[in-house]
């Protein structure tokens, strides 16, 4: 291990970041910030204030109202928009009103713009006066909210700030469960997002996995190894060729166990762990290769899963498969035209190196449908494609059978990430005819390729029901729906709510 990479004590101190914080309850009063010098405030409304309104530093929000209809030579200030003034005091108080948003996505999106001007000033303290004839409808977005953008990333910067240590709640209180079940969705997005921005020198397989088994010790979960040696023994020939050109035999396929207590489902998760994707010999530019220390998001989409569930002691039995692995260049590289024999004993003609992520999802998918569970899931930063058909706004996905499409999107609306389901009829299959192996791996030509990797990755499932996630929302530059920062942590709270609806329930 380099002296770049992670150490023991930095590989722990990720898992504490991670951490929901502690709310401290005051009372709904604006003495309360004098009292505990409190600087930075967001009242949250459940309704845009009229004049029989009763709400914090009411005089000074007419004040700026007034005077935003006057420059503008307006009636009424229609549409939401933050409304941030400062009190007499040298508070600086954000009003966010939520009716309008009707959606999980855009109260999300508005607690993240009435969060930013106080996050600007990078405060250590920040209180949250919640209150409204509508209670607590929507508090567990605000919570989440809140929770997700005063975490700080492990960035090395001298001046770096180090997030909000102390937060404060005013008003109507939400209920235990509320306070669990948000700050848990916020810890598991914080860990996907903290590892996702991990530069490679830092987060290497070797790292990934010794975090991996940290994780696992102290959450009590079990985790199983299949290193190079051992799946060479097995002849996982699609994952392996992926790491042939690395110069450290440091790749493997983790396993992370949960037992639920009177779970009557299983699930899988798999992950593409691409710690660092240079695109192989068929090499990315510059432009596409910046950011690819984030292709191992999808694995930390399924660790954030797991975590949230096994805290959260969901009804569900979770075994999480993570393609751990680096896709290299030099003299070992796979290569174009090679006919490579999966684990499952399918055959692949490689037709782009840089299509690596089907590569070892197939024989992690392998792995897990061997096992017979009664789902599988599986996340990956996958395709190029996918952004083209989206964008960044939303993800893809692919289900088997069709009769969970609805359950799919519904829980996309529901979360605030919203997932829409693509086709991937069988006569999408014409394009990964070879003739000199079972399939193509994919085709030069890029036409639908999203769909295509979805339909290679579905011959090894072994018709077990399937979600394939295409992670396009993993990173949308200026935050998406709650989350502020760039790389978004998407597909934790989707997971989640499916889940829950598909087979879980609170124990």
């Amino acid at each position: 291990m380099t002296l770049a990479a992670l150490s023991r004590d930095e590989l722990l101190s990720l898992r504490h970041a991670a951490e929901a914080r502690t709310w401290h309850i005051l009372d709904a009063t604006e003495a309360a910030w004098t009292e505990r010098k409190i600087f930075h405030v967001l009242v949250v409304l459940s309704a845009e204030p009229g004049p029989d309104c009763e709400f914090p530093a009411k005089g000074a929000y007419w004040a700026l109202s007034r005077r935003k209809m006057e420059r503008k030579g307006m009636e009424t200030d229609k549409g939401f928009k933050p409304c941030v003034a400062m009190t007499a005091q040298g508070v600086l108080v954000s009003w966010l009103w939520l009716n309008g948003a009707c959606s999980a996505f855009d109260r999300g999106t508005r607690v993240r713009q009435a969060l930013a001007p106080l996050l600007e000033e990078k405060p250590s303290v920040l209180s949250v006066w919640y209150a409204g004839p509508e209670k607590l409808a929507d508090v567990e977005d605000l919570l989440f909210g809140v929770l997700v953008n005063t975490t700080v990333f492990p960035f090395r910067q001298k001046q770096a700030w180090s997030g909000v240590s102390q937060l404060y709640w005013q008003g109507e209180q939400p209920t235990a469960r509320q306070w669990q079940q948000t700050g848990e969705w916020a810890a598991a997005n914080t860990l996907v997002r903290t590892l996702t921005v991990l530069p490679p020198n830092r987060l290497t397989p070797r790292t990934y996995r010794s975090l991996l088994e940290e994780w696992a010790q102290q959450e009590g979960w079990q985790c199983q190894t299949w290193d190079m040696s051992e799946l060479e023994r097995m002849g996982a020939g699609a994952f392996l060729a992926v790491v042939r050109a690395s110069s450290e035999r440091d790749a493997a396929i983790v396993c992370l166990r949960y037992r639920a207590t009177r779970a009557t489902r299983r699930v899988a998760l798999v992950g593409k762990g691409i710690c660092f994707d240079t695109g192989g010999l068929n090499l990315k530019p510059a432009k596409y290769m910046w950011d690819m220390h984030g292709d191992m998001n999808g694995s930390s989409v399924a660790l954030g899963v797991l975590q949230a569930i096994s805290r959260l002691g969901l009804a569900l039995d979770i075994d999480v498969w993570l393609a751990v692995a680096q896709n290299e260049i030099g003299p070992a590289a796979y290569r174009q035209n090679e006919v490579l024999t999966t684990l499952s004993g399918t055959t692949l003609e490689v037709v782009h190196t840089d299509a690596e992520g089907r590569m070892v999802l197939a024989d992690a998918l392998t792995l897990a449908a061997r096992e017979k569970p009664d789902l599988i899931v599986d996340f990956a930063t996958l395709t190029g494609s996918m952004q083209t058909a989206l964008g960044t706004r939303y993800s893809g996905a692919f289900v088997h059978p069709m009769a969970m499409k609805e359950a799919v999107e519904r829980a996309g609306e529901t979360s605030g990430e919203r997932i829409w389901v693509f086709p991937q009829d069988e006569d999408y299959d014409e394009a990964l005819e070879s003739q000199v192996a079972d399939l193509k791996q994919c085709t030069l030509e890029g036409e639908a390729d999203h769909i295509l990797a979805a339909r290679l990755l579905s011959r090894f499932t072994e018709g077990i029901p399937w979600v394939h996630v295409d992670l396009s929302a993993s990173l949308h530059k200026g935050g998406l729906g709650a989350v502020a920062s760039d790389v978004t942590g998407f597909g934790v709270r989707w997971a989640l709510e499916f889940l829950d609806k598909w087979g879980g329930s609170p124990v």
